[in-house]
């Protein structure tokens, strides 16, 4: 086998030097000094084979969706490559190859800049979604704000726009200034909204706390009078409740002195309370007797009886005084289901002895008598005629009008 024969992309002549087959004719590549035509050729293919493996990477590269611009420059230099190459092999193949990655990556370009674009206005709408929160939040009342939850949502909010800004796509110069300029303002307007509110409340809250020194300076000059001056206490107590709020922790303390003060004289009026309730236990017993033999009247069922043992009861009650504060709504409950009785039975004798229903009655009473008179006549008649008919519905609208005799007393 001569020396042109031994590969069939190249051939290896009596000087030593390498040359490739192309479409186009051959072309010398170079010689390999001091080896066999085999070396040469294995030296020459072995450059072929690096080439080769470049573009293969770069298809793994394409598939992988390497940047189109990246692929574009690649595909370049290597094109360069190819056709210079001094390397022995089907150079043919790699430039169609390359040629193919070409197209490719004119539809990566294309296909990369519609992501871009869409990736973009995904992130605009993500940060102009973020901006309107932010101007949502700068729109509310201020005075029913709730501050604290505000300002977190904020915080969360410029976090949110600082990552969007890291990690996303870098927006149109115009497009991102004009939303930082809007969640720049929408912030800068809650800061403001927050320290007048807080700066409001701190005014209030010294105007709340003033008055409510005075009330507890007022309360504490009622000591000396003692359980005299509850009723006063109180009414400070009612200016206190209309007072307002001075800050939770302040107002916790403000109350601990303003009350201090009130038990000294709800203190000084329990010890006079329990000293009148030791005085008023023996007339807790007298009452206690008296009931006894009033609530005797809940089985009485003469009224006029029953008034005059009442009335002579409730005579010797209010002449025994005060009970023990704690037995008052015991002993008043007792008396009251007693009198309560004792109503019932006039408001029944009254109900029975009322003139104009008496009269109705009597009316009523004679017009049943004669019509019973009557229907026993017709009886009568119907059954010495032997009519059953007759003395059927004759007894039986007389039995009716007997009935309501018995009704109505007759």
């Amino acid at each position: 086998m001569s020396e042109s024969e031994q590969q069939p992309w190249g051939r290896v002549d009596e000087t030593g030097t390498v040359f490739v087959r192309t479409n186009e004719g051959e072309r010398a590549v170079g010689q390999y000094p001091d080896g066999s035509a085999e070396e040469a050729m294995a030296y020459f293919e072995r450059k072929y084979a690096d080439l080769a493996g470049q573009v293969t990477l770069l298809e793994q590269r394409v598939r992988r969706g390497a940047p189109a611009a990246d692929v574009a420059k690649a595909v370049t230099k290597l094109r360069e490559s190819v056709a210079e190459a001094k390397a022995v092999g089907d150079l043919e193949a790699l430039a169609r190859r390359l040629e193919a990655l070409s197209g490719t990556a004119q539809e990566l370009t294309e296909q990369q800049q519609a992501e871009a674009k869409a990736a973009v206005a995904e992130a605009i709408a993500e940060r102009t979604k973020v901006v309107e929160q932010a101007e949502a939040l700068a729109a509310q009342d201020p005075a029913k704000t709730q501050w604290k939850q505000a300002t977190a949502e904020l915080d969360e909010l410029f976090a949110t726009w600082q990552r969007q800004q890291q990690d996303g796509p870098r927006l149109p110069k115009n497009e991102a200034n004009e939303l930082w300029k809007r969640f720049r303002t929408a912030r800068s307007t809650i800061e403001q909204h927050r320290k007048a509110f807080f700066a409001e409340l701190d005014a209030a809250h010294r105007d709340v706390r003033s008055r409510k020194q005075q009330l507890i300076e007022r309360a504490e000059a009622l000591a000396p009078r003692g359980a005299d001056a509850v009723a006063d206490y109180r009414s400070l107590l009612d200016e206190w409740k209309l007072a307002g709020r001075a800050g939770k922790k302040l107002d916790d303390t403000l109350w601990a002195k303003f009350k201090a003060a009130g038990d000294v004289l709800f203190q000084a009026k329990a010890e006079i309370d329990a000293q009148e309730d030791e005085a008023y236990q023996a007339n807790l017993t007298e009452k206690l007797a008296l009931l006894d033999e009033a609530e005797k009247l809940l089985t009485e069922r003469d009224p006029k009886q029953a008034r005059s043992s009442l009335n002579r009861l409730q005579r010797a009650w209010d002449e025994i005084g005060k009970v023990p504060r704690d037995q008052i709504r015991v002993v008043e409950d007792r008396l009251r289901k007693v009198e309560t009785h004792v109503r019932s039975l006039e408001d029944e004798h009254w109900q029975r002895e009322d003139p104009e229903k008496k009269a109705r009655s009597e009316g009523m009473l004679g017009q049943l008598q004669d019509a019973i008179a009557k229907l026993e006549d017709e009886l009568a008649a119907a059954e010495a005629s032997g009519d059953a008919k007759a003395a059927a519905t004759a007894r039986e609208a007389l039995e009716a009008r007997r009935a309501w005799l018995k009704a109505v007393g007759g």
